[in-house]
C-alpha cells in the first residue's frame, strides 16, 4: 500500500529550520532592542517632563520601556535555548519531543511541517519553499504531539472545534 506521504516534503532539513528560527529570533530582538532603547530615552528626557499634574506621557512611555525591556529579556532567552538545542535524528518507531520536525495531516488530507521548539512557538517560517510552524511543547498542539509516534492521532479541541491530525512522520 502507498503511503499518504508526500517523499518531496520529508527532505526538509531541520538543522536549516532552526537556522532560520534563530535568524528571526536575532532580527526580532535587533529591532525591539533598538525600539526598547529609544522609547527608554524618550521617556527620560527632560521634554517628557510632564506640563502638569494630568500630563502622563512620561509615565506611559516607562510603562512602555519597561514592556518592551521584558520582551527584550524574552527574546534573549529564546536566543540562548535555541544556541543549545541539540537535533537528535528521529527514527520511524520514536516517539515525539524537542527539536522534532512532524509532518501531520488533517482530515482533509491537508499536511502540515511543525518544528518543536523551545521558544518561538507560534512563528510560521518559509524554509526552501516549505511553511514550518513553529510549537512549543507548552503550548496545546506541541502539548498533545509529545510522545506520539508515526501514525498516531492526535485530538485538539481549537475554537473552531474539534481538530483531528494524524502524525505521518517524525524526524
Amino acid at each position: 500500500m502507498a503511503s499518504p506521504y508526500d517523499p518531496r516534503m520529508s527532505r526538509l532539513d531541520k538543522r536549516a529550520v532552526l537556522v532560520a528560527l534563530q535568524e528571526r529570533v536575532e532580527r526580532d530582538l535587533a529591532a525591539l532592542t533598538s525600539s526598547q532603547e529609544a522609547t527608554q530615552k524618550g521617556a527620560t528626557h527632560e521634554e517628557a517632563r510632564p506640563e502638569s499634574d494630568k500630563d502622563t506621557r512620561a509615565i506611559e512611555s516607562s510603562y512602555l520601556a519597561r514592556g518592551l525591556a521584558k520582551r527584550v529579556g524574552e527574546l534573549q532567552s529564546a536566543r540562548s535555548l535555541l544556541a543549545n538545542l541539540a537535533l537528535p535524528a528521529f527514527g520511524p518507531a520514536d516517539a515525539i519531543a524537542l527539536s522534532a520536525l512532524v509532518t501531520t495531516k488533517d482530515e482533509d488530507e491537508k499536511t502540515e511541517r511543525i518544528f518543536l521548539a523551545p521558544a518561538g512557538g507560534g512563528l510560521r517560517l518559509v524554509v526552501r519553499g516549505v511553511t514550518v510552524g513553529i510549537v512549543t511543547p507548552e503550548a496545546p498542539l506541541g502539548e498533545a504531539l509529545v510522545g506520539r509516534r508515526a501514525g498516531d492521532d492526535v485530538e485538539l479541541e481549537t475554537p473552531q472545534g474539534q481538530r483531528v491530525l494524524t502524525v505521518v512522520a517524525i524526524e
